[in-house]
């Protein structure tokens, strides 16, 4: 018997946030987009929400092999300045 559960929009998003491999939360929601969800904007939308995801990117991103390293100092508060914006199709 096969499991057919798939997180909410909301849980996957804090699980790519602490998985290492989103450095932004433009890049959650991409890659939500990618897997399908729909509404990725209304969904994550809000100031607290928005904080919370990019404090755990900025914790747990690890860069690619011969990427380049996030900024340790960086300073989540100026990261993201578009994401609150649409979200290309």
């Amino acid at each position: 018997m096969s499991n057919n559960f798939r997180p909410t929009t909301l849980e996957r998003a804090y699980e790519l946030a602490r998985s290492g491999e989103c450095r932004t939360v433009g890049d959650i929601k991409t890659r939500l987009q990618q897997e399908g969800h729909e509404r990725v904007q209304d969904r994550l939308y809000g100031g607290s929400l928005t904080s919370a995801l990019r404090k755990l990117c900025v914790a747990h991103y690890i860069a690619p092999e011969g990427g380049e390293e996030a900024p340790a100092s960086a300073d989540p508060d100026l990261e993201d300045d578009e994401e609150d914006g649409p979200v290309p199709a």
